[in-house]
């Protein structure tokens, strides 16, 4: 598969509180607020910034939490979905983090971000396993339960692409 010039690079963050749950952004469509999903905090690098860099600045955009310790990347993804009208086609790296505080309180959400985000909300990994909705990546349930069981991966995992 050849990625074209337009993938964005895209930093996202699995946080975990100190009960290991973890922190979920509910999106939809703007266009189609019924079509709803759960998916991690994160976005698209900005300017040279590095991708350590754009992590913690989306999560503290989209939370409001800037208290973190911010470990390794966990798992890589190339993924291409339809989202306001366009196609985004997005490299995606997720880094572990932990943080001992649980309030949130989004800030810094981009006008889109705005029309497309419902709430955030904290999961066990048993509630992810039992969840009936759409979840971003695909396999999140499962790949939490590995990383809560067997701690951080020795080199990232190199996810399936998810072309929707």
């Amino acid at each position: 598969m050849t990625h074209a010039a337009e993938t964005r690079r895209v930093a996202r963050v699995v946080l975990l509180d100190p009960d290991d749950r973890i922190l979920l952004l509910h999106g939809y469509e703007p266009d189609d607020p019924a079509q709803t999903w759960w998916f991690t905090p994160g976005g698209g690098l900005e300017g040279d910034e590095g991708r350590e860099e754009a992590a913690l600045r989306e999560l503290a955009e989209e939370t409001g939490i800037t208290e973190v310790e911010l470990g390794p990347v966990l798992w890589q993804r190339y993924c291409s979905f339809p989202f306001d009208g366009r196609r985004w086609n997005q490299d995606e790296w997720y880094y572990l983090a932990r943080t001992t505080r649980t309030e949130t309180a989004p800030a810094g959400l981009t006008e889109l971000e705005a029309r497309s985000v419902a709430g955030l909300r904290w999961w066990t990994s048993a509630e992810l396993s039992a969840a009936r909705e759409t979840v971003y990546p695909n396999r999140l349930a499962e790949l939490l339960q590995t990383l809560l069981d067997e701690g951080p991966p020795s080199a990232p995992l190199v996810l399936a692409p998810e072309i929707v």
